[in-house]
């Protein structure tokens, strides 16, 4: 039924679905972009880097939960249809999203703030680990065989774009409203313009047709009663679920992460970049890349999936440490010579007065400005006690602004390693699709899907930054989490899984 598809009809279908779907992504990310602020407005002003990470775990909660979501809704969708689950799950996420921008914060309402959006978060958590298998089997089972691969990287390419979306809306917002009232209040309002682009997507959605084959599977009385038994019951079907999910989506995970949301992290608060600066960087990295989730989807119709996704996994191994070596050593600010100083100027300093205490906080600021084109601020935070006198505190550098030359350089790595995500990701939803049959298909790729992604890659942000606070630790050390995982997953994957291509799956 699929293969003779009118072609105009898989283009509507691949833009109904792709488009809620991007919004969904758009959704998710927005918290991620903004972690740094919404930490500070949902814990005290004194939480310090606990604030970023308590917020990047809260952050993380909507990965774990993704595949319960998985379990939940791809139940739904091998039981009514493909079709309405996913309109159930677009508008969880939309609606979640929307409140998240209406959360007092911490000064208003306390630990009350944080507990709000956590269990938003969760409910987005839940929503996106049932969008992503039903719009994939969707668009994969109007697609002909011989061109699966390329029409289901449509779908893939919709989380680099929600992401792209998600920024260029933060950084357009903070522009026209300032850095100051962005982060008092102006951060809500990417949160609550997405109820315009749910509603849109609502719409469309509405006017879909179910998929073909579930539909045929209806009319002849052959849908699954109990997919979940179906998936993780039979030995041979939950065999193919572990080997998609340690042989291929674990690795592809921590790929994804580290090279859209790490990178991002890293840039921002170890490197200490300027926040539009780290911004524009990621922005024009994934307008390069992006193009290249479909270059890889329809390569994978040629030659198989396999050694396309793996090749990803092993060049992430291989580079990230270099990689991330250069964004240090090209922020290192430490060295500059006098003559390298082309300005100084300092700004008032201010002081404020420590609650229930009479010492206070003093505040010096300098804005240091390179010949190169390079500027950074020196700020040095000191407490002033009353009985003590001043006790210095430590230096900081931060809102450094590169050199053109860098800029591009950094453009440069970026693009390289969201082109690693194009080569796990582009092929995956096809490679997911074939291993299962049609009755049990949602239920079956969406759960090893949303725990390679949801948790081994929705954990990198918070784990590998964890990792680098601990004592002892440099700021690469991190980096040992995804290498190890996609080490782990290149070798079962290697050994164990078959390099598919053009299967039937009309079964």
């Amino acid at each position: 039924m699929s293969d003779t598809l009118p072609k105009n009809n898989i283009f509507k279908v691949i833009g109904a679905s792709s488009l809620g779907t991007l919004i969904e992504w758009y959704d998710f990310y927005i918290f991620g972009s903004l972690a740094v602020i919404i930490g500070h407005q949902l814990f005290p002003e004194d939480a310090g880097a606990s604030a970023l990470i308590n917020t990047l775990a809260i952050f993380a909660a909507g990965f774990i939960v993704r595949p319960f979501g998985a379990l939940v809704f791809g139940r739904l969708g091998d039981l009514i249809g493909r079709k309405y689950t996913f309109l159930l799950t677009l508008v969880l996420m939309g609606g979640s999203t929307f409140f998240i921008g209406l959360i007092p914060s911490y000064k208003s309402i306390g630990y009350a703030a944080p507990i709000l959006v956590l269990i938003l978060r969760l409910i987005q958590g839940l929503a996106l680990g049932g969008e992503y298998g039903g719009a994939a089997t969707y668009v994969a089972e109007h697609a002909p065989k011989n061109k699966r691969g390329f029409f289901t990287s449509w779908i893939q390419t919709t989380a680099t774009l929600g992401l792209f979306l998600s920024l260029g809306i933060i950084v357009i917002t903070k522009n026209i409203l300032g850095a100051e009232t962005f982060g008092d209040w102006g951060w809500r309002i990417p949160f609550l313009l997405s109820i315009v682009l749910v509603v849109v997507s609502i719409y469309i959605r509405m006017k879909m047709h179910e998929s073909p084959m579930f539909s045929k599977l209806k009319a002849e009385g052959n849908v699954s009663k109990n997919p979940l038994k179906e998936s993780f019951n039979n030995k041979a079907n939950f065999k193919m679920v572990l080997l998609a999910l340690f042989g291929a989506t674990m690795g592809q995970g921590v790929i994804w992460y580290t090279g859209q949301f790490y990178a991002q992290s890293f840039l921002e608060n170890t490197c200490k970049l300027d926040f539009n600066d780290s911004r524009y960087i990621l922005l024009w990295g994934i307008a390069f890349a992006t193009p290249f989730f479909v270059v890889f989807g329809a390569w994978s119709d040629k030659v198989g999936r396999k050694w396309i996704m793996l090749t990803g996994m092993l060049l992430g191994i291989l580079f990230y440490r270099p990689i991330y070596q250069m964004f240090l050593d090209d922020t290192d600010y430490t060295k500059i010579e006098q003559t390298d100083i082309l300005s100084v100027t300092p700004a008032p300093v201010t002081s404020i007065l420590i609650a229930n205490s009479t010492d206070s906080l003093r505040t010096v600021s300098t804005k240091v400005m390179l010949r190169n084109g390079a500027s950074f601020n020196k700020v040095q935070i000191d407490t002033v006690s009353a009985t003590k006198g001043i006790l210095l505190g430590k230096e900081v550098v931060k809102d450094k602004v590169l050199p053109t030359p860098v800029f591009w350089k950094f453009v440069g790595l970026i693009f390289f390693q969201i082109l690693l995500v194009t080569m796990v990701y582009g092929p995956i939803a096809a490679f997911l699709v074939e291993l299962f049959p049609t009755k049990i298909r949602y239920t079956s790729m969406s759960l090893p899907y949303h725990i390679g992604n949801g948790v081994f890659g929705g954990l990198v942000p918070f784990i590998a930054t964890l990792i680098a606070s601990f004592s002892g630790s440099t700021p690469l050390s991190g980096l040992w989490y995804p290498i190890g995982i996609a080490a782990l997953s290149l070798v079962i994957g290697t050994i164990y899984l078959s390099n598919k291509r053009d299967e039937n799956i009309n079964d």
